[in-house]
């Protein structure tokens, strides 16, 4: 993710100007049209934790900015109406997409913080690209780099 300075993208408040933001952040990791404007999503993925969706009226006008890589955002994703679109708009791209024998699909992994636990949501999407479950796992420490 590129970012100006030290700017971050959780400071951004409510009625700032979408130039100005840009400005500020650079370029987001992804863009998406909604009904009332525009959303800059900024990711930290895949070595951060965070993804934040910054909504901007038709004005130009900063309407929220919400962390959305949380517990609750996954846990309460609608099973069998959302699709791989909705995810990526809410979510962003995933931190690594995978398959497995046990399901006919991909599985979208996305790294979050959760209180003070690094964690991992899989989210099930079928063939026609349908979320149908969201499992979680801890994330482990990563011991390759010991094996030496």
């Amino acid at each position: 993710m590129h970012l100006a300075g030290c700017a971050l993208p959780a400071r951004e408040r409510p009625g700032a100007l979408r130039a100005d933001v840009l400005a500020r952040l650079g370029p987001p990791s992804a863009t998406f049209a909604l009904p009332p404007g525009e959303r800059l999503l900024y990711s930290e993925l895949p070595a951060g934790f965070a993804a934040y969706a910054l909504d901007f009226d038709a004005s130009g006008r900063l309407l929220r900015n919400e962390q959305v890589l949380t517990q609750t955002r996954f846990e309460n994703l609608p099973l069998g109406t959302w699709t791989s679109a909705d995810v990526q708009r809410t979510f962003g791209a995933p931190l690594r997409v995978e398959r497995v024998a046990r399901f006919d699909g991909d599985i979208w992994t996305y790294r979050f913080r959760h209180n003070s636990d690094l964690r991992l949501a899989h989210v099930h999407l079928d063939r026609q690209g349908v979320v149908r479950q969201v499992l979680f796992t801890d994330e482990l420490p990563n011991f390759d780099n010991a094996r030496d």
